[in-house]
């Protein structure tokens, strides 16, 4: 949540600025607002709603040149989406200014004894405090870095600040708790970001910035210091992809673009991942095989669409690797008092890394003497330093709200994790793992056989543009396939959209079922779970009898369904642990045509935010 953009160099602030905040939207935003250092003063201008309406007030009322600045996307917590609450934050003098991530919990306290010393704070957030505070230290250090350092010390909670203070027009400063922000550096500039999409068409060159730590950007170079002043050792890295990659290509939308690159995502997530005699080796995970022979059980957690991945992770996990494995949703998991232990092992999904809810359960998994691995798509963010291993997907940058991309790959990374497991601990013969990596090596193929396969899925999801409510049913991996058809629903369409087990029909849900209800149905293999097979064609026929509208994705050659399938969906035939990998496919491109038919904003769904920051 929220996009954060500095910049200190020789280009103009704000058209640095503001093309970084564009590629920011997918973060998920309800205001925006720039600041320039310019003339020996600040320069700010904010707007509620989208950069539209930024972009129309600087036309209207330029500010002037600069060539350091700071922007900021808003994603409202403390006080509404209006113009006065939108960042930046300025103190009553207007020196300094302040774009915020995350929620300072004291800042109550704070408020209090700033008005107490006659500050006249005008906004209703919590930022604000920051603001006032870095002007009377810097009234007393004349050093902005060092009247952060001192602020931050004050400061309770998650945050990421960016600061540029009038009297000292060269220099942007960041300071980074848990919440993200990454260093780019350029030849004689420098950046400050959410996400490294802000500056990737001027530099591929970033560090990480770590926990509680300071930066000071100035056009000859970055320092990093922590809240305490010490120096710190810094991390650079190069960043893999063009920025090309986050644009849209020709597509209407974003996430329509990341459904087309699934093959490729998929193949790049196995790439490099098996030795030449066909074992698998992935380098990143660091975890002594000695160690993971002394698992006993396996502990997921992740929020949304990354949660339902983990649901399926546990069946290859306990299927392939014969270990006891359990999901949690990341919110819920320290809060309920676990039983880990040293012989624990805890995978923490993310697609940026920055999640904060399964940022926290990996912490306390950390303090029970626990080990952690990361599955994630974002080189250098928190979960991945902070985990013990990592293994990264590779899927590029993800810019639609609604993950497609992400999903796909982070079940080829679980299906990784899970065959690892299995061979280091010589649950499964070395010939059984080479068979089933041969069999993901086919998946980019048959992804894109679906995809080639979509029309009459977009055709029937523009004739349910009218309809309130749709049901997901699955059995085995089908279960959680149906969870995430209906949460993208949810996402794009805001429809009512609930998935179930289909063996719990009678246990309550076939009371919903009523005339002309669209159902949809992920039938299970009749090859490989015949039992289960038959029992969901019963299903099928139940919700049939009582009138409702039966869409069936079933696999090629499945003739038991076609009598009952008011609308089938073919995928190709796939051993049944991978069948996730084709079956989500027809429920991200229907959710994503029936919220276009509705005329929904497909990439920046309302209220949703691409990374989640704050608990």
């Amino acid at each position: 949540m929220c996009g954060i953009v500095g910049y200190v160099g020789s280009q103009s602030a704000l058209d640095v600025v503001m093309a970084g905040l564009k590629r920011l939207e997918y973060r998920g935003y309800d205001s925006a607002g720039v600041a320039v250092a310019a003339d020996g003063g600040l320069a700010a201008a904010k707007r509620a709603g989208k950069l539209v309406n930024l972009e129309k007030e600087l036309t209207e009322r330029p500010l002037p040149a600069g060539t350091t600045g700071i922007g900021h996307t808003r994603w409202a917590t403390h006080g509404a989406p209006t113009d006065g609450n939108a960042h930046p934050h300025l103190d009553n003098a207007g020196r300094v200014a302040v774009v915020h991530n995350g929620i300072i919990e004291n800042f109550a306290v704070l408020r209090a004894e700033l008005a107490g010393r006659g500050h006249a704070l005008a906004s209703e957030t919590d930022t604000e405090v920051v603001a006032h505070l870095l002007a009377e230290e810097f009234s007393a250090t004349a050093d902005l870095a060092e009247a952060m350092r001192l602020v931050c010390r004050r400061l309770e909670g998650a945050f990421t600040l960016v600061a540029v203070h009038a009297d000292e027009p060269d220099v942007v400063v960041g300071a980074r708790r848990n919440s993200p922000l990454v260093v780019g550096v350029g030849e004689g500039e420098a950046f400050l970001a959410s996400d490294v999409a802000a500056f990737i068409a001027h530099t591929r060159s970033a560090i990480e910035l770590g926990q509680d730590q300071v930066v000071e950007l100035r056009r000859d170079g970055v320092t990093v210091t922590g809240f305490d002043g010490s120096a710190a050792d810094v991390h650079s890295y190069h960043i893999d992809w063009v920025a090309s990659a986050a644009e849209k290509g020709g597509y209407d939308y974003f996430m329509l673009k990341e459904i087309a690159e699934q093959p490729k995502a998929v193949a790049d997530t196995l790439l490099g991942r098996v030795d030449e005699s066909g074992a698998l080796t992935l380098d990143e995970v660091r975890i002594p095989a000695a160690e993971l022979r002394e698992v006993d059980k396996v502990v997921i957690v992740a929020c949304g669409t990354a949660f339902h991945a983990g649901l399926i992770a546990k069946y290859a996990i306990e299927h392939w690797a014969r270990i006891p494995c359990e999901v949690e949703l990341a919110s819920e998991f320290r809060y309920r008092d676990p039983i880990l232990d040293s012989r624990s092992l805890v995978v923490a999904v993310s697609q940026s890394g920055e999640t904060m809810d399964t940022l926290m359960a990996l912490r306390h998994a950390r303090e029970q003497g626990s080990k952690v691995l990361a599955i994630c798509n974002t080189n250098g963010s928190t979960i991945p330093r902070e985990s013990d291993a990592v293994l990264y997907t590779h899927a590029g940058p993800e810019v639609a709200v609604a993950s497609t991309k992400a999903f796909l790959t982070q079940l080829v990374a679980c299906y990784l994790v899970a065959l690892y497991l299995a061979q280091v601990r010589g649950a499964k013969w070395a010939d059984e793992i080479r068979a089933v990596v041969r069999d993901l090596a086919r998946m980019p193929g048959e992804v894109e056989r679906v995809l080639e396969t979509m029309e009459p899925v977009r055709e029937l999801a523009r004739s349910l543009a009218g309809k309130d409510t749709v049901l997901f049913l699955g059995r085995h991996v089908g279960h959680p396939v149906a969870l995430e058809g209906a949460l993208k629903l949810k996402e794009l369409a805001y429809m009512h959209a609930e998935g179930f087990a289909a063996g719990e029909l009678k246990h309550g849900p076939i009371a919903l079922i009523e005339e002309d209800l669209p159902v949809v149905v992920v039938a299970p293999s009749p090859r490989g779970r015949s039992v289960l097979h038959d029992k969901i064609v019963s299903n099928i026929q139940e919700i049939r009898a009582r009138g409702a509208r039966t869409i069936v994705i079933a696999e090629e050659g499945d003739e038991e369904v076609v009598p009952y399938a008011d609308h089938l969906v073919r995928i190709p035939v796939t051993p049944v642990l991978l069948q996730p990998l084709v079956a989500t496919v027809p429920l991200q491109v229907f959710a994503c045509e029936l919220a276009t038919a509705r005329g929904n904003e497909v990439d920046q769904p309302r209220n949703l935010a691409k990374s989640v920051t704050v608990e």
